[in-house]
C-alpha cells in the first residue's frame, strides 16, 4: 500500500532503485509488524478540476513494481527533530494520537514530517515557507530544507485516511495519508525522477482520470474518498476512515 523504501542517501541526492532480493521477497510475512509510515497527495486545485500528483515506481523494486502510487514511506527517527513553521491543526494532530503506542504531539508532527520529506526525495517537491532565521535541520535529505531556507508548514496539510497493510504481504505498513493544495509547494527540484530514479515518472491527472491507472487498492480507495472530501470543502472537521483486515474482514472506521 505504500512504498518500499530504499536507504536514505545522507546528502539527501535522489535515491536509485535497487533490484530485488529473492530470500527477503520469499521470506514469511504473516507475523511481520506493520512498519509506521505516511504518504502525501498534493492537490492541484489551479483550474475547474482538481488534480492530484502520482509517481510510477521503478519495475525493479521490491513492492508492487510498476504500480502509480502518491509520494511517501517510512518513518525516520530525525524526521521527529525537524522545525516546522506552523503545527498540525488541533484536530489532525489529536485523530494522530489515536490507536498509537506513545501518543504525543511531536510523534504526531513527524508523520506529517515524513510524508513532506519523502515527497521531497522522491519527487523533488518541497512544501513550506521561506525562513529569515538560519534553520538547524537533523542530518540527511532535511538539509536540502536548510539550503532552501524552507521550514514545513503543517498547519495546511490535512491527515485524510489511515491504512495497515492486511497480514501475509511481504511488506507491511501502518500508513498516515496526507492531503496538501500545490500552493504549499515552495521548490521545484530536477534530477529526482528517471529510468534509475525510485519514480520513472510523474503524472497530474484528475482524480477520475487516476483511479483508471494500475495502483495499488488502497490508493484508489483513498483517491475517492479524497475526491467526495475535496467536493464538499476541504476540512479538518471531516472524519478520518482508518482501514485494515480483522480475522479476515476489512474493517473501515472512523477517526
Amino acid at each position: 500500500m505504500n512504498d518500499e523504501i530504499a536507504s536514505q542517501r545522507a546528502d539527501g541526492a535522489p535515491r536509485r532503485a535497487e533490484p530485488p532480493a529473492p530470500a527477503d521477497r520469499d521470506r514469511p510475512s504473516r507475523t511481520l509488524r506493520p512498519r509506521d509510515s505516511a504518504t502525501l497527495i498534493v492537490v492541484d486545485r489551479s483550474e475547474a478540476v482538481p488534480k492530484v500528483l502520482l509517481g510510477r515506481r521503478h519495475e525493479r523494486h521490491k513492492f508492487m513494481p510498476g504500480k502509480f502510487v502518491f509520494p511517501g514511506g517510512r518513518v525516520e527517527p530525525t524526521d521527529r527533530l525537524m522545525p516546522t513553521a506552523k503545527p498540525l491543526h488541533e484536530r489532525d494532530a489529536a485523530r494522530l494520537m489515536q490507536r498509537v503506542k506513545r501518543p504525543s504531539l511531536a510523534k504526531s508532527a513527524a508523520f506529517a514530517l515524513t510524508a513532506v520529506r519523502e515527497t521531497y526525495e522522491e519527487s523533488g517537491l518541497m512544501l513550506g515557507v521561506g525562513s529569515a532565521a538560519e534553520i538547524t535541520v537533523p542530518r540527511g535529505a532535511w538539509q536540502a530544507f536548510a539550503d532552501a531556507n524552507v521550514l514545513p508548514d503543517l498547519s495546511v496539510i490535512h491527515f485524510v485516511a489511515r491504512a495497515i497493510t492486511p497480514p501475509g504481504r511481504p511488506r507491511r505498513f501502518d500508513s498516515r495519508f496526507f492531503a496538501v493544495d500545490s500552493s504549499a509547494i515552495a521548490l521545484r527540484a530536477e534530477g529526482f525522477v528517471g529510468p534509475e530514479a525510485e519514480l520513472v515518472e510523474l503524472v497530474w491527472l484528475p482524480i477520475t482520470e487516476a483511479r483508471q491507472l494500475d495502483m495499488p487498492t488502497i490508493t484508489a480507495i483513498v483517491l475517492e474518498q479524497l475526491q467526495e472530501r475535496i467536493a464538499t470543502g476541504m476540512s479538518h472537521d471531516h472524519p478520518v476512515p482508518f482501514y485494515r483486515m480483522q480475522h479476515k474482514r476489512f474493517l473501515r472506521d472512523y477517526l
